[in-house]
Formats: C-alpha cells, structure tokens, sequence
C-alpha cells in the first residue's frame, strides 16, 4: 500500500507541475487583441475650377475639395452610426483617394479639354477622369502658332465659354462605441 501511495503521489505532483507549466505558458501567450470597432465611408466632392488655373489656384481648389470630401464623409459616417444607435469615435484612417477635371462647353454639354496645370493627386492614373481618357491626353498640348491673315468662315462659331469641375474622394474609417 506503501508503493501505491507514493505512486499517487508521484502523479499527482507530476500532474501538478504539469498543470503549472501549462499555466504559465498560457499567461504568456500573446493575446489576440479585441477588434476595433468601426464605421468606413468615403467622402466626395466636387467645386469649380478655372479651365486655365495655374498650379497654387489648382492646388487650393484640390484642397478645398478634400475638405469638402472629409466633410461629407463625416456627415455620412455620423447619420451611418446614428442609424446603428451607436456613438462615433475618432478618425482611425484617412485616405487620399485621388482626382479629375472635366470640361464642358456651354454650348450642347460637350468635352472640353482642361487647359491648366493640374494639382498632384496622388496618382499619375487618377489624373484623368476615364470617361475622357481617349478625348484628354496626359501631355500638355501644343498649341499651333496663328496664321497672320485667317481665312473667316462666314459659318463659324464663336466659342463658348468652358465650366470646369474638380472632382476627388476621399476614404474615412471612424472608430464607434
């Protein structure tokens, strides 16, 4: 009966230290840490730009519409958690989603091509809106010096005054409680 007590004993503290081990490798396992909880939206704008704005008149124009992007994406962001009932939080990440011009003339809603320099978008690719890919190249034009005597066409129109619009995005991760 000896033998068997001492056996049990030996399992049991055995049992012990392995218990013991087991409990410290657990405590220092990494712990997975609770997932943020939160709200993405993205935020757009678009203003008015001069057809022929040089680049600090672009570059304001391009900031003013990302302010107006954070702006709406805040308003989004809110009205979303609202929606949810729950309370938003701070801005957890911003991002810079890029920009086009368009022009069109007044007369009949056509093309026209941007005349200015453009501001830095973030992107070489986002530079061009792609449904005017093919109608804007991405090198400024050359302009054809004007004959000294034109010929007039008595059909000829004059042209029309061009709208331009710059338009940008940009992506808005909120946290929420």
């Amino acid at each position: 009966m000896r033998r068997s007590a001492i056996a049990a004993t030996l399992a049991v503290a055995a049992g012990l230290v392995v218990a013991n081990t087991l409990g410290v490798a657990a405590a220092e396992a990494p712990t997975t840490p609770t997932p943020v909880r939160s709200v993405s939206v993205e935020g757009v704008a678009t203003v008015p730009i001069a057809q022929n704005a040089n680049l600090a008149a672009a570059t304001a124009v391009y900031r003013q519409a990302m302010a107006n992007a954070m702006a709406d994406g805040q308003s989004k962001a809110e009205f979303l958690a609202g929606k949810a009932t729950v309370t938003l939080g701070s801005v957890q990440s911003i991002v810079e989603g890029g920009g086009s011009i368009d022009c069109t003339s007044d007369e009949e809603s056509s093309y026209v091509e941007y005349e200015g320099e453009r501001p830095d978008f973030g992107s070489p690719t986002t530079t061009i809106s792609p449904l005017h890919a093919a109608a804007a190249p991405a090198t400024p034009s050359v302009r054809k010096p004007k004959l000294k005597h034109p010929k007039k066409h008595p059909a000829a129109k004059k042209a029309s005054a061009a709208t331009c619009t710059l338009s940008t995005a940009v992506a808005l991760s909120y946290a929420i409680d």
